[in-house]
């Protein structure tokens, strides 16, 4: 006779395998994430360089530390805004119905870049953009976790190959629009983002109604009376916005310090609202405090990571060698690096998984390596720091983009997993927030120590970064069974 917990568990997705071993819905979700990856990092592989190259070469001539503080603020935007996004779909509107329009959003920036000029224009699409993406990545994620039961062996293998589909995306939008952007201008590859978003939105409108019921329930409604409160709300911190922003209070050049104090506000008022709250078992408070630990890991994680947008291109574009048969290719290309090796080594890693089931190692060693490995790959660079133009080798680039590859793989798709895994049921999307908000202070970190890095201090700017990773990494991995217990049965 089956158990009557794992009965009750089972839903329809259970039994559906038709797209790669996984419920069919995944399809939907995998499509328009590639899609918004396309035009997302299609658009973020020429943004810095658009920033900073003057406006002789078709770009807006902001200083490179100001800049890259611009960029590395936006992408912690990003993910900061998926708490938004997440706190719409538990509380008003459920995950799917956010996630399409978001998608609209989305849209609407990606239109505002290519066709506004100047600084308006980034302005203008950055904004849209950053709001869109929050509110799509939270809740694509948990439409994911909606379609497997909680034991559902499959799962891990399932983000695995969802990520995949991020990581198309994230392969040929550099290609392409840094293709256009060396032959046509900025704009015309800001264009090209702009197409890939209306098809991935075309795309999921036609498979919306596949979705499973699940992914259009509001866990934890806001009562109608206070709907006047929420506005007044939102209208004081727009007001608070813009006045910071014309008394000088905050500039580009302090953006991402602005975007990490606040992160940190978020994350720990998110930890203190969930924790205290009634609707938590004492098993889901025992999974939220297993989880901090692992979002600290994560933020240091990204922070690395991350500066693939920042300080790796600025270095592509001053030390590495580009010169492809006497062509020198876009800078952006290299960021389609990366997205080669995940496509390769995805499967690889699901496989593993698959293979091994419970034999595997627990998620807290996972991130552990993860963030170990990432910091060996920033030693790599020590080869080759202090050189002149150009006097990185192409292979070296690769090599060390592999190694960014393997750490990424041990870490990100497992995070996204884990986390609906660990989500207590009445915070379920705002737990997806959560993990993104220790993305989002990783990613505005990486801005922000990118305006440590100088051709001169390259040596000690690799070093130090490198080793406080592997010395995160190590905590973490001694700490490991202590978590691991914290998280009751989940690994």
């Amino acid at each position: 006779m089956s158990n009557t917990s794992e009965t009750a568990e089972r839903r329809p997705s259970d039994l559906d395998h038709g797209f790669f071993g996984q419920p069919r819905a995944l399809a939907n979700i995998f499509g328009v994430e590639m899609w918004e990856r396309f035009s997302f990092y299609g658009m973020q592989g020429i943004l810095l360089i658009y920033l900073y190259y003057s406006v002789a070469r078709g770009g807006l001539g902001i200083a490179e530390p100001t800049a890259a503080g611009i960029v590395g603020a936006y992408g912690g935007a990003v993910y900061l805004s998926t708490i938004l996004g997440a706190w719409l779909a538990d509380r008003m509107f459920g995950s799917e119905r956010v996630l399409f329009w978001s998608a609209v959003v989305i849209m609407a920036g990606h239109v505002s870049l290519a066709l506004l000029p100047g600084v308006a224009g980034v302005i203008a699409g950055l904004l849209c953009i950053a709001l869109g993406s929050g509110g799509l990545k939270a809740n694509a994620t948990r439409i994911v976790g909606t379609l497997y039961g909680e034991h559902d062996s499959r799962r891990d293998a399932g983000f695995s190959l969802f990520y995949l589909g991020i990581n198309l995306g994230a392969f040929f939008g550099p290609l392409l629009t840094g293709l256009l952007q060396s032959t046509l201008g900025f704009h015309w590859g800001f264009g090209l983002a702009a197409v890939g978003m209306a098809i991935g939105l075309i795309q999921y409108s036609l498979g919306r109604k596949r979705l499973p019921a699940l992914s259009r329930e509001v866990p934890n409604p806001l009562p109608r009376e206070r709907y006047g409160l929420l506005v007044g709300i939102a209208a004081a911190g727009v007001a608070v916005i813009v006045a910071l922003v014309l008394t000088g209070a905050v500039t580009a050049i302090n953006l991402a310090l602005w975007v990490i104090g606040v992160t940190i506000a978020a994350a720990v008022a998110y930890f203190v609202v969930i924790l205290s709250s009634r609707l938590l078992s004492a098993e889901e408070r025992s999974r939220i405090v297993a989880f901090i630990p692992l979002f600290i890991t994560n933020a240091a994680f990204w922070s690395l990571y991350q500066q693939q947008f920042t300080v790796v291109t600025i270095y592509s574009d001053k030390r590495l060698d580009r010169d492809l048969f006497g062509w020198q290719f876009p800078v952006s290309w290299v960021q389609s690096i990366n997205p080669i090796f995940i496509i390769i080594l995805s499967g690889v890693f699901a496989a593993i998984w698959t293979k091994w089931g419970d034999r595997q190692p627990s998620t807290p060693l996972k991130f552990a390596a993860g963030t170990v490995i990432m910091g060996l790959a920033f030693f790599l660079f020590l080869f080759w720091a202090g050189g002149g133009r150009n006097s990185t080798p192409l292979l070296a680039m690769i090599g060390i983009l592999l190694v960014f590859t393997i750490a990424e793989l041990l870490i990100s798709p497992v995070g996204l997993s884990v986390t609906t895994k660990l989500a207590p049921r009445a915070f379920q999307a705002q737990m997806v927030a959560l993990y993104f908000l220790s993305v989002a202070l990783g990613t505005a970190m990486a801005g922000q120590l990118a305006k440590l890095y100088s051709p001169g201090t390259e040596g000690v700017y690799f070093g130090v970064i490198g080793a406080v990773a592997v010395a995160i990494g190590v905590i973490l991995a001694l700490i490991s069974p202590w978590v691991l217990r914290m998280m009751r049965g989940v690994r």
